[in-house]
């Protein structure tokens, strides 16, 4: 490939520009590549002459320089160009920059010396400043010359010659130079396609890789779903069953409250039939003209009262708490007691029923004692029976020694 001036082009020619200035104070510019490019750049540039230059040159690079010097001889501006090609610049570089040195010579146009230079020795300034001294063609030194240059000065020797011998190892050595580069070039050419090949087998490996890997990750998706959508469906069932295992067990207690609920209506019915049927046979047994209990004594002893003779029985009132608790099967026993029987017979009859029929009941939260007959002591969570709700704070019951009296209501709970 060609070298490329056309980059760095603006700062390029006046670098070129400010060495070919006689006026100019810059007598050298250093040019170089950028990396591995073909691009050429500006290194360096300045004025301390070739002993400075030759210091800025790097044996790990391919470098041109340009340089303005004085003609030894004649004292005018002479220009060298040089051709530098370090020690470590590898072969195939030197192969491919070898094509640009016509180029850059094309550029820096009006060396008067080029110098191809590998090796520190090649840029010595005394070597550089003999060439320029030879290339000027004529010794102009007649201004350094004694001023009897014009006496006799005896015989004079062999007048020069241009002529020089052909030195065939040089051409060969020439020649040589270019098979060199000629198959340095074939190499850097193969070495290139090498490195195409290796990339383009690189490229395909990495695609195939590529696509093996973005197979196995879609098949890992694909598991992981149909796993996550089976653990969805066992879900579902699960939740299926709970919730029919739900609705069974709120069937059931419903069913079981409603069920509650209609026994506790059936037996609200019997007991309100049971109060209504006693409150009945207390009034009958209230309305009688005769007392039970005196009747009974006479019939023992053989005589028959005289309806003058029966005192007039002051109607008696009920008894609060003996008539709430009876039930339906015990009003044919006691329809047959009360034509034979006193009240008090009748009254023990009833407490006896009033045993298995106890009626509302509840449960002591405190321990209570009675202030007088009228009412009646408990400990907690002994079981108060027949509750009569005379007021809103005070309750009439039987405690579980039997004794019926009165108690505070906020001392107990219905059970």
């Amino acid at each position: 490939m060609s070298v490329n001036l056309s980059k760095n082009g603006p700062a390029l020619t006046a670098a070129y520009k400010e060495v070919v200035n006689e006026k100019s104070n810059t007598n050298w510019a250093l040019f170089t590549y950028e990396g591995n490019s073909n691009d050429i750049r500006l290194a360096e540039k300045g004025d301390g002459g070739l002993e400075e230059l030759v210091e800025e040159l790097n044996s790990g690079k391919v470098m041109y320089a340009f340089c303005r010097v004085e003609d030894p001889n004649s004292g005018l501006p002479k220009y060298v160009l040089i051709n530098w090609t370090g020690e470590g610049v590898n072969d195939a570089r030197k192969g491919l920059c070898a094509n640009h040195v016509s180029s850059m010579a094309n550029f820096l146009k009006g060396a008067h010396v080029t110098v191809n230079a590998r090796a520190d020795e090649d840029v010595e300034p005394e070597v550089i400043m003999e060439k320029v001294a030879k290339a000027s063609g004529a010794n102009y030194s007649f201004h350094k010359e004694s001023s009897g240059r014009f006496q006799d000065s005896g015989p004079q020797g062999p007048v020069g010659s241009v002529y020089q011998k052909t030195n065939a190892m040089s051409e060969i050595r020439k020649t040589n130079k270019d098979t060199f580069w000629a198959q340095a070039e074939k190499e850097e050419e193969r070495r290139r396609k090498e490195e195409r090949c290796k990339a383009e087998e690189e490229r395909q490996k990495l695609e195939r890789e590529r696509k093996d890997r973005e197979a196995k990750e879609a098949a890992l998706r694909e598991k992981r779903d149909k796993e996550r959508a089976s653990q969805i469906d066992q879900q579902k069932k699960y939740q299926q069953q709970q919730d029919a295992v739900s609705k069974d067990q709120e069937k059931q207690r419903w069913e079981q409250q409603q069920q509650e609920s209609e026994a506790a209506q059936r037996k609200a019915v019997r007991r309100g039939d049971s109060v209504e049927k006693a409150n009945e046979a207390a009034s009958l047994i209230s309305q009688r003209a005769m007392n039970p209990r005196e009747m009974f004594k006479q019939r023992e002893r053989g005589i028959t009262p005289s309806d003058s003779e029966v005192p007039a029985a002051a109607p008696a009132s009920p008894q609060p708490g003996i008539f709430t608790h009876l039930s339906l099967n015990v009003k044919a026993s006691f329809a047959s007691l009360q034509s034979s029987l006193c009240l008090s017979q009748a009254k023990d009859f009833l407490f006896h029923e009033n045993e298995k029929y106890r009626g509302i009941c509840a449960r002591a939260l405190y321990d209570y004692q009675a202030a007088d007959d009228t009412e009646i002591s408990f400990d907690p969570d002994e079981i108060i029976t027949g509750i009569e709700m005379i007021d809103e704070g005070w309750w009439r019951g039987f405690s579980p020694d039997g004794g019926f009296g009165m108690f505070p209501a906020n001392y107990v709970e219905l059970i």
